[in-house]
């Protein structure tokens, strides 16, 4: 099998023979089953069935050599790389040095091969920059840094960015309050003197040397905030948002390993499950075609088609059992009938509101039969029944309260009604209720 050997013309710079270590000529053999290092022979060795410790006379093999075109049919490979060799000796456009160097080629032939195929060659020039798009690629899935070096924003002292970048000061590369903010607090007041006892002396080194494992522990954690980019939450947060609900829940178990594996490899964890997550969504979709018969993608967007039609035709037929939790009232019906006329015509759905002469406030929600409903206590019941909100979506909006509360030690009003994307008064009486029961903390 031919194979570009040696990519010099000096034959001192290929590897000796392992047979008469004598520098190899072109062309030469490499055994397909020896190495590292490669074992190469020279032809006079080769065909006298040289063997050496593992090597063995019948080992597949490989010749090695350049005599050969790549680029132009009257330019060998060897000559391509004396040419090369000579360009970079030279210099660029020394053209009569060059040729005086390969002593093959004249002046005008080393200069219109070069310029054709090394200058003005596509071929190279596309290569170059998809070498430079993977390369950026490559750098660009990383978890994301804050340096100091950039020009950050610089928010006022205790605003919601402040609060959001935990306090970091950009101008100084630091945090306003670090942690174990208080360490400093033990060393106050102790004083190295000559007449110390050693039990003393002692002690006293015992503080110094917990104090410095305090200053090792706030250095560890502001590394693991620049390494990960927590610094930028907003970023960092649109960044997790990004992925299903599914890899999102496995974002938020895994965050507590982030420290341990690092920046990059947890990023990669992390795309290669949800790698993982659309390949198995992807697997059950072709073997739910497979189960109703279809062998072919136009088959399935058919049934994709009809799929999405019988989905629909099937939430109009259960409109009747919503219509029933409004029909004691007649202006919630009424209400209700508006905004489905506003969906069937195309129209985003708007809530009518009645004039203020003769409104009434809707009646408590009925939570008899509604999923969810068992895992409520008292409470939660009356304020579900008040606010007319189901308990599942309570639940919901509940979990995601206390998970964010507990990320951030704290929660506000306004984060809150950033995470529930319903009408802002029934967020403020589900915040308020649970700061009452306490089951979060205000911020």
């Amino acid at each position: 099998m031919d194979r570009l050997g040696s990519f010099s013309s000096d034959p001192s710079d290929k590897p000796p023979c392992r047979g008469c270590s004598s520098y190899l000529m072109e062309p030469y053999i490499k055994c397909a089953e020896c190495g590292p290092p490669p074992f190469f022979l020279c032809l006079q060795c080769f065909t006298r069935g040289f063997e050496y410790k593992k090597h063995q006379s019948d080992h597949t093999y490989e010749i090695m050599t350049s005599d050969f075109p790549v680029l132009d049919p009257s330019w060998t490979a060897q000559e391509e790389m004396a040419l090369l060799e000579a360009v970079m000796d030279c210099g660029f456009g020394n053209w009569q040095d060059v040729a005086n160097q390969m002593c093959t080629k004249t002046k005008e032939e080393c200069e219109k091969h070069y310029m054709k195929h090394f200058i003005n060659n596509p071929l190279f020039a596309s290569t170059l920059l998809n070498l430079k798009q993977a390369e950026e690629a490559k750098t660009a899935d990383t978890a994301i840094p804050f340096h100091s070096a950039e020009d950050p924003p610089r928010p006022t002292f205790d605003s919601l960015l402040s609060r959001d970048m935990a306090g970091y000061m950009p101008a100084r590369a630091d945090f306003i309050e670090e942690f174990d903010n208080y360490a400093e607090w033990d060393l106050r007041d102790i004083d190295f003197v000559e007449d110390d006892s050693d039990i003393l002396h002692a002690l006293k080194m015992a503080v110094v040397d917990i104090y410095h494992s305090r200053l090792k522990e706030r250095q560890r954690r502001k590394k693991i905030i620049r390494d990960h980019g927590l610094i930028n939450l907003r970023k960092f947060q649109l960044m997790e948002r990004r992925y299903p609900k599914e890899v999102q829940d496995l974002y938020e178990t895994m965050r507590r390993f982030a420290r341990i594996v690092g920046p990059v490899e947890h990023d990669k964890f992390i795309e290669s499950h949800a790698l993982e997550f659309e390949l198995r969504r992807e697997i059950k979709r072709l073997q739910e075609y497979r189960t109703a018969g279809i062998t072919n993608f136009c088959s399935a967007r058919t049934y994709d088609h009809l799929k999405k039609t019988r989905e629909e035709e099937r939430l109009k037929r259960t409109m009747l059992s919503e219509v029933l939790q409004y029909i004691q009232d007649s202006s919630a019906c009424q209400q209700w009938l508006r905004r489905q006329a506003d969906i069937d015509s195309g129209l985003s759905p708007s809530v009518s509101m009645a004039s203020n002469s003769g409104r009434r406030s809707a009646p408590p929600l009925n939570l008899t039969g509604l999923p969810g409903t068992e895992k409520l206590n008292e409470k939660e019941k009356e304020l579900c029944q008040m606010v007319r909100l189901v308990p599942g979506a309570y639940l919901e909006y509940k979990s995601a309260l206390l998970n964010e509360c507990n990320k951030q030690g704290g929660l506000r009003l306004a984060q809150a009604r950033a995470l529930i994307k319903i009408d802002v008064n029934k967020t403020r009486k589900i915040y308020d209720f649970l700061i009452r029961e306490g089951y979060i903390t205000k911020a």
